[in-house]
């Protein structure tokens, strides 16, 4: 990556202003937001973060009806492969106690561990909403955050425990995974991947993933979690994943009087 195509880290200092702006925001009270009836959702931190930094996000879907779950991440530097086994042993139980597929809304890395999710278990999974999430390039990312990739997977290859290791890039540990992240997007779940041009960390045109519904808005990377846009295309996002589903669901019902 040349100098003058990195992205703009200078601008993830707004965050502060993200917030202060979403608190004020209408879609922040629920405005236009329609009540999602109890859809599951499980939240999914990117990378060094974890469940908290999706606090904000997590408690304003609750008010608008949604049933959240946490990723269980104190930091998400573990193991891709994994992550991805813990991650979807969650959103299996999720789905079993709803009785529906469960929406995935992650976070840079966490976007791409949803992404893979989906190719694995279509069944289990209603769309994928990824916010400032790499998943053409996965380290197409500002050259001070991939020293960090860098210096944890060093931790990780010395035997540092729930840490990834060199070998996660090119080793046999994480082959499926990244055969997964470029197989073709499953058939009947939804996928939205959210961008900003002005991503300071991530390299936005990474995030144009050919087979999602590519939603730009103004933000930094770190603010996706506490930006009134970000939250108007997740929630925009989750109802169309609801209103396939219950499509579904109905079709489902249709073929089934027609058998019987």
């Amino acid at each position: 990556m040349s100098l003058l195509s990195q992205p703009p880290i200078w601008r993830e200092s707004r965050v502060g202003l993200e917030v202060a702006s979403l608190i004020r925001s209408p879609v922040f009270r629920g405005e236009g937001v329609t009540d999602a009836g109890g859809q599951p959702v499980l939240l999914i931190p990117g990378f060094l973060a974890g469940d908290d930094s999706l606090g904000l996000m997590t408690r304003w879907l609750r008010r608008t009806g949604h049933h959240t779950c946490k990723a269980g991440m104190r930091a998400n530097v573990d193991c891709s492969e994994a992550a991805i086994e813990r991650l979807l042993d969650r959103v299996e139980v999720l789905a079993e106690c709803h009785g529906q597929r469960v929406a995935l809304v992650g976070q840079s890395r966490g976007g791409t561990l949803a992404r893979v999710m989906a190719v694995r278990r279509p069944d289990l999974v209603s769309g994928v909403v990824a916010l400032g999430s790499p998943q053409v390039q996965p380290l197409s990312i500002h050259p001070l955050v991939a020293l960090q990739v860098v210096a944890v997977g060093a931790l990780g290859t010395l035997g540092a425990p729930h840490l990834f290791g060199h070998s996660c890039r090119r080793g046999a540990c994480c082959l499926r995974f990244w055969d997964d992240l470029q197989a073709d997007f499953p058939a009947g779940v939804g996928y939205v991947s959210v961008y900003s041009r002005s991503d300071g960390i991530v390299n936005w045109k990474a995030c144009l993933d050919p087979a999602a519904e590519c939603v730009e808005i103004r933000a930094s990377h770190l603010g996706m979690a506490a930006n009134a846009e970000a939250y108007t295309a997740v929630a925009s996002a989750l109802e169309r994943f609801r209103r396939a589903d219950r499509r579904r669901a109905a079709q489902r019902q249709v073929r089934y009087n027609r058998a019987a």
